[in-house]
């Protein structure tokens, strides 16, 4: 699975951080950035938390 970030949707709220820290994590500005792109199998369920507590729909996956 691949982690797809819109960055321009992102309001900074740090839940996906939260939900997935060794996935993700926030800039300066506090828009979250992808620190991993392509995830393993045993690690989806943590990256499918993240995007489900975005409030903004900003991170969505998908195949390679």
């Amino acid at each position: 699975m691949r982690i797809h970030l819109d960055r321009d949707k992102c309001i900074g709220s740090g839940q996906c951080v939260l939900a997935a820290p060794e996935w993700f994590d926030q800039d300066e500005d506090g828009i979250a950035v992808v620190l991993v792109e392509s995830v393993p199998e045993k690690e989806w369920d943590e990256v499918n938390r993240a995007a489900y507590t975005c409030p903004a729909l900003a991170i969505s996956l998908g195949s390679e």
